[in-house]
């Protein structure tokens, strides 16, 4: 076998031009696959931490909540959810897999602004906000991005943070100063608008059961009206502190986030509070399938026979899935393009190199050398070629993905209202690397089989009278 390698190696040194050019050309095809190989996993890892900052891996929910809980989120909470949350916690399993297991309460509403008269219906979020500070942490995959604390944590009982697509719509940006926050071409009525009776009674009520929290805040206040569990409205004086962008310009445009004790006390009034959802954040990606097993599996116990279910990111997110597979499909299309163009180029150099030697093949043959022999020599020098130009292509993505990712690039995908970093993922991704160079020597080895096999069907006679 050695023997069979060196022979073919050099033969290829024999004109050093052509299989360079052939190396070149297969290494080209390869720096470029890995190169958007880079470029699609650094949108996966990017996607996947953010969702994993803002809600975690996995999510217990009420088993019907993702198909009937947009319309009344409230009627399927979870009752007892720190007890659950503090089994999570104690678990032997679950310990040093779990990060954070927090409690949230989703509802919707409408926030208001009637100084300004103006309103719009929300998605408000009630959440443990130290709970979400140490989430926005996370960074598995050590991506560029800035992971702020949430502001709400530390903040006064009824502070709010909202979606600067929210503030726009409540005339708020100059109050927070928001960036970039066109005024409206029709002037707010001066003095702003009455409240309606019932929202004005109601609001005089919260300001009179807590008046230390509602008076003296620096911030400018908006009403958030909501639906109890009982169906009756209930009202909330709330002071903004902060508008933050959600990312996606249609979560910005709903999103509002209050402490989970504020929002419990506007969904459910003095009766027991409930969550909507608990969510768990791991360590790791690869505790997810570890970790909802072992969740699933006294899930029953620790839920207190309530209906629950553990959702994970892929389940909660299809967007997410969508945007993978789009970029897997796109991957695979470009794999097979570029293997094509590879097949091809290197079918034509050893189509060259059969004319080239029909005599030296002859010549081999009559001195004993079989068909086998014949085809195995061929296949080598395609598989040697195949091999220097993988290496040198993953070399060059290498370097390449490095040079690119030292410029801090940024780009802003479809529907999303921030930018986020643009980075080629090359580096550490081993089994990426594996994969297309062996993908690729496996093309042109393939490649080469058809003119070692014409090679081996020449006739000794023939080969050998050739000019």
């Amino acid at each position: 076998m050695i023997a069979m390698l060196l022979l073919a190696l050099r033969n290829l040194l024999r004109n050093r031009r052509r299989s360079l050019a052939t190396v070149a050309a297969v290494a080209v095809g390869s720096a470029a696959i890995l190169l958007f190989g880079g470029y699609s996993n650094n949108i996966r890892y990017s996607m996947e931490t953010a969702y994993v900052r803002s809600g975690g891996q996995l999510q217990i929910q009420h088993r019907d909540f993702s198909v009937y809980g947009s319309g009344n989120p409230t009627a399927y909470g979870i009752r007892g959810y720190a007890r659950l949350i503090d089994a999570i916690r104690s678990d032997e399993q679950l310990r040093g897999m779990v990060v954070v297991a927090t409690p949230t309460l989703q509802f919707g509403g409408i926030a208001g602004n009637y100084a300004a008269g103006v309103s719009r219906t929300v998605i408000g979020m009630g959440l443990v906000a130290a709970d979400h500070s140490t989430m926005r942490a996370w960074n598995h995959y050590a991506i560029p991005l800035e992971s702020n604390p949430l502001l709400l944590a530390g903040s006064r009982p009824d502070a709010v943070l909202i979606g600067v697509g929210v503030a726009r719509v409540l005339q708020l940006c100059a109050e927070l100063k928001v960036e970039l926050c066109p005024a409206p071409e029709r002037e707010a009525p001066s003095g702003g608008a009455a409240l309606p009776s019932d929202i004005a009674l109601l609001t005089e009520q919260e300001h009179k059961a807590r008046p230390a929290q509602s008076q003296g805040g620096r911030g400018p206040r908006i009403e958030l009206l909501a639906s109890s569990s009982r169906g009756t409205p209930n009202v909330a004086a709330l002071e903004v502190i902060q508008a933050e962008g959600q990312g996606f310009k249609e979560l910005d445009d709903v999103y509002i986030a209050l402490h989970l004790a504020q929002a419990q006390r506007l969904i459910y009034g003095s009766a027991a509070p409930q969550a909507t959802a608990v969510m768990v954040q791991l360590r790791r990606p690869d505790q997810v399938a570890p970790a909802r097993a072992r969740i699933e599996s006294q899930l029953r116990r620790w839920g207190g026979g309530q209906s629950l279910a553990v959702f994970d990111l892929e389940t909660l997110n299809p967007f997410f899935v969508q945007t993978v597979q789009l970029f897997n499909t796109i991957f695979g299309f470009i794999f097979a393009l570029i293997g094509g163009i590879v097949l091809f180029t290197v079918s034509n150099t050893m189509n060259a190199a059969v004319v080239e030697r029909t005599v030296e093949i002859g010549t081999l043959r009559a001195m004993g050398l079989r068909q086998a022999g014949i085809r195995r020599l061929f296949v080598t020098e395609g598989m040697l070629l195949g091999a220097a130009g993988a290496l040198a292509g993953a070399a060059a993505a290498l370097l390449l993905s490095a040079a690119i990712n030292m410029l801090d690039l940024q780009w802003l995908p479809p529907g999303s209202a921030e930018p986020l970093p643009l980075q080629f993922r090359v580096w550490g991704e081993t089994a990426s690397i594996i994969g297309v160079s062996l993908g690729l020597m496996a093309v042109v080895t393939a490649s080469a089989w058809w003119p070692a096999w014409r090679a081996a069907k020449t006739g000794i006679v023939d080969a050998l009278r050739h000019v």
